[in-house]
């Protein structure tokens, strides 16, 4: 788990120990690019402000994913930088989202179903995906809240599913992928 200064971070974790799954947590400034082959998959976590070497790291990370072919779920800001840096933009909402919000699955995918209730904190949204990404479900405020590359095990959600059972039910399916 890349840790980029989400404030739900801890949730994040709580949740991961939990589990009791074996990972790493490392930040963003720590994590050392000739060590990603170790790791099975990857989470990239939400951010708190915008910084430039983030941005990098998190880039080549995902690129790594890509090319390897290992599963990755960018949070939030995790989302953002995995649509950036595949093609896609973001855009600057008029105001903060926040709160629990309904979103619905249009798109068959291993992590969720159906409509789920999920917490959005952000004030920034992916507002076009490359061709290269599914979209799996929106909201009435966000048309990408979920989207998967091709038919590969990496997924953006613009949300935080750290902060919500329905989240948490997902964030469980991607960690047994």
């Amino acid at each position: 788990m890349v840790d980029n200064g989400s404030v739900y971070t801890k949730s994040l974790l709580d949740f991961l120990l939990n589990k009791k799954i074996v990972f790493n947590t490392l930040t963003f400034d720590k994590v050392i690019l000739s060590d990603l082959h170790k790791y099975s998959s990857t989470i990239l976590s939400g951010r708190t402000k915008n910084v430039s070497l983030m941005n990098a790291v998190n880039s080549k990370i995902i690129k790594h994913a890509v090319l390897e072919k290992k599963p990755l779920l960018g949070i939030c800001y995790g989302a953002e930088i995995l649509a950036l840096t595949l093609g896609g933009t973001i855009k600057k909402m008029d105001k903060l989202h926040n709160g629990i919000q309904e979103i619905e699955v249009i798109k068959s995918n291993p992590i969720c179903r159906n409509k789920i209730k999920v917490f959005e904190s952000h004030s920034y949204l992916v507002s076009k995906l490359d061709s290269c990404f599914e979209q799996i479900a929106k909201s009435d405020y966000c048309e990408f809240e979920i989207f998967q590359y091709g038919n590969h095990n990496i997924f953006g959600t613009q949300f935080h599913p750290e902060m919500s059972d329905d989240g948490k039910l997902l964030l469980e399916k991607f960690i047994t992928i």
